[in-house]
């Protein structure tokens, strides 16, 4: 089996106004997020990739595209591995929603959670997870063990999988933090998946504790959608 580089998406103008964005079509990024789709092909210079593969909305086909484009590659767009469906939360402010009695669902028991109008994160996982081994399987047959392959996507999308890899119960997915223009790997075995790597922003750690201790003084809530990381969630 090969290996995956979980991608999320860089900031987007939704991740920098507290908005969930969900499945809104047309969320562009903002300028940090330009820079840090830019800085990928750096970040990964040296890394022979042998496919890209991508949810199907704007703001990771941006985050995607220099990289594409310095690499020759044209991403493989797959639904499996879309946004959450936030259904009639979508395009709320984080703010408003922690008042709604589903939140609580959502922070402590992800695998119950349902969005109201829109899909539970259960079903999030499941897909998400079949996504990820099919392309792996496709991968590892085309370019053999060593293959290594980009997933860009989005921050509840990436967390269930590594949840999965993990071996962690969907209801402990809120305790992984996955930042905007973070790169997570997973290599995959036929007896278990390895995890190599989480929430690599590529930033340094000084800044990574400042913005940790700053989370923690606001209280023991997961960021619904992934958050929208750290002021300094990228290299300038």
């Amino acid at each position: 089996m090969g290996t995956v580089i979980l991608l999320r998406h860089a900031r987007s103008d939704a991740n920098g106004s507290g908005v969930l964005a969900g499945r809104t079509s047309h969320v562009d990024l903002d300028d940090t997020g330009r820079r840090q789709a830019a800085d990928l092909v750096g970040r990964l210079a040296g890394v022979e990739l042998s496919g890209i593969v991508r949810s199907p909305l704007l703001r990771c086909a941006e985050t995607l595209g220099p990289l594409a484009r310095a690499r020759g590659i044209d991403p493989v767009v797959d639904d499996g591995l879309n946004e959450v469906d936030y259904g009639d939360w979508t395009g709320r402010s984080l703010t408003e929603l922690q008042e709604e009695p589903q939140w609580r669902v959502v922070q402590a028991r992800p695998s119950a959670a349902r969005f109201p109008g829109g899909e539970g994160l259960s079903h999030v996982q499941h897909r998400a997870v079949e996504a990820v081994r099919t392309h792996d399987s496709r991968f590892t047959a085309e370019g053999g063990e060593s293959a290594v392959w980009l997933l860009c996507s989005h921050g509840d999308v990436i967390k269930s999988i590594l949840a999965d890899a993990l071996g962690m119960h969907l209801d402990l997915f809120q305790r992984l933090v996955v930042d905007p223009g973070s790169l997570s790997v997973v290599r995959y075995t036929e007896l278990r998946p390895f995890v190599l790597r989480l929430n690599d922003t590529g930033a340094g750690v000084s800044g990574l504790v400042a913005e940790r201790a700053d989370r923690a003084a606001s209280g023991s809530d997961a960021a619904v959608g992934g958050g929208a990381g750290g002021s300094a969630a990228g290299p300038e």
